[in-house]
């Protein structure tokens, strides 16, 4: 079954499977999808992207814990999640990321809330966010300025990813609690572009 966006702003594709190690009921989608169980299906096992950068949920509405998914294959829940620390096994939603743009990335990290304090011009990959300077483990807000990121809880691209886009919230993100609804703390301390 081919789900396709009536008017498609960029190429994205992406193949789900109901089953781990793209086994079962296999669909493939251009745009967004809102609650797999619309299209008889309880959450998703493994995927393939093979066009464009997508945004997945835990929850459907795209709510819950959110993943990064780049070209390429997830045959396991652990292969989107990044960390087994976090037992998610659920992908109800998903979405495709539509200003990654590696090449015009930037964002500005700010050390309080509503674009205060000390900040940080920032237009490449960071696993250690304080081995490059940043003293804080937390960023009170952020301005994304091009492209489309995301942040992690830990070092080295771990833990919890909080995506970050300039065509979203128009690009401003004046409290931790527009990162996302599972949001709980402002810990950011590696951060990285999202590719298409």
């Amino acid at each position: 079954m081919a789900l396709t966006n009536p008017n498609p702003l960029g190429p994205w594709k992406i193949t789900v499977y109901d089953q781990e190690n793209f086994q079962g009921k296999r669909m493939e989608f251009t745009a967004s999808c809102q609650n797999i169980m619309d299209y008889g299906v309880d959450t998703v096992r493994s995927l393939k992207v093979e066009c464009g950068a997508w945004a997945a949920y835990e929850h459907s509405s795209f709510c819950g814990q959110q993943f990064v998914l780049e070209r390429g294959e997830y045959p396991h829940w652990e292969s989107w999640s990044g960390s087994n620390a976090y037992h998610i096994e659920r992908m109800m939603s998903f979405r495709p990321i539509c200003s990654a743009n590696h090449k015009e990335s930037k964002v500005v990290l700010y050390e309080k809330e509503n674009f205060m304090g000390c900040q940080w011009a920032v237009n490449d990959d960071y696993p250690s966010l304080q081995a490059m300077g940043w003293g804080n483990h937390e960023i009170g807000s952020m301005q994304v300025q091009g492209g489309s990121w995301v942040c992690y809880q830990f070092p080295g691209y771990r833990g919890y990813q909080y995506i970050m886009e300039c065509d979203r919230h128009g690009g401003e993100y004046k409290h931790y609690r527009e990162w996302g609804s599972h949001a709980q703390s402002s810990q950011v301390q590696s951060l990285r572009r999202i590719q298409q």
